[in-house]
């Protein structure tokens, strides 16, 4: 099982690791722990590289299952047991980080003004959409979100991650502001992002430490997805 150090530790660029396994069909590999965020959630896998020596290895695709994180990279496989140095693509991870951020303040501002769960989302490096169930639409509420949200994240409202056995988050429904209830069954411990103040909801992605850095969002679109079902498209401004 690898230990996930971005699950915790999401500002750490580069880690050292030993190789568990590697899969020569998908030119994979398994490592004992890693920085490398897989994906999941609307937030992409990581990229970056890993050195064996002075051999480098593009990392180009990040997954994981049963038995860990597994590696995609161009180049020869080591062999079990090797060590070895790797780094993520940090200015694209720290862009991803500010964009998480800002869905969940959006999450938020959303939740207090329509009480309306997600129902989709997804992103990018620097923008992200997410799909809401709002009934009471106004589209002149729009640059009423726009304004409370980049006012939420003046703030300096701090970031907290923390996990709660599986049990006690099935008691507390707020955790899921997806319409749906996305958890895996075979989950036993719920990682929960909590933006003080604003948003608390169950996630396995990557933020920043708080709201400040995120800097400020503009609304680029609203789509109109039928019966009360909108899009709102941003891109977090540098």
């Amino acid at each position: 099982m690898t230990e996930k150090i971005y699950s915790t530790r999401a500002y750490e660029k580069e880690m050292t690791a030993a190789v568990l396994d590697t899969d020569a069909d998908d030119s994979r590999i398994l490592l004992d722990k890693t920085v490398f965020y897989p994906g999941g959630g609307g937030q992409p896998h990581d990229i970056g590289e890993l050195w064996i020596g002075d051999d480098r290895l593009e990392v180009t695709r990040v997954t994981q299952d049963s038995n860990g994180v597994w590696h995609w990279v161009a180049g020869s496989l080591p062999s079990a047991g090797t060590d070895l140095r790797g780094a993520i693509d940090w200015d694209r991870r720290y862009k991803m980080m500010r964009t998480h951020t800002a869905m969940h303040a959006m999450c938020g501002v959303v939740w207090a003004r329509y009480q309306s769960p997600v129902t989709g989302g997804n992103m990018d490096a620097g923008n992200g959409r997410l799909d809401f169930d709002i009934q009471n639409w106004n589209s002149e509420d729009i640059p009423i979100i726009q304004q409370e949200v980049n006012l939420q994240l003046a703030k300096s409202l701090p970031v907290e991650v923390s996990f709660l056995p599986r049990e006690e988050a099935d008691q507390d429904p707020s955790l899921i502001r997806t319409k749906i209830n996305l958890l895996p069954p075979s989950l036993t411990e719920v990682r929960v992002i909590d933006i003080v103040g604003l948003d608390r909801q169950a996630d396995g992605g990557t933020h920043v430490d708080s709201t400040r850095e995120v800097g400020t969002i503009t609304i680029t679109k609203v789509d109109n997805k039928g019966k009360g079902f909108r899009r709102i498209r941003f891109d977090v401004n540098e």
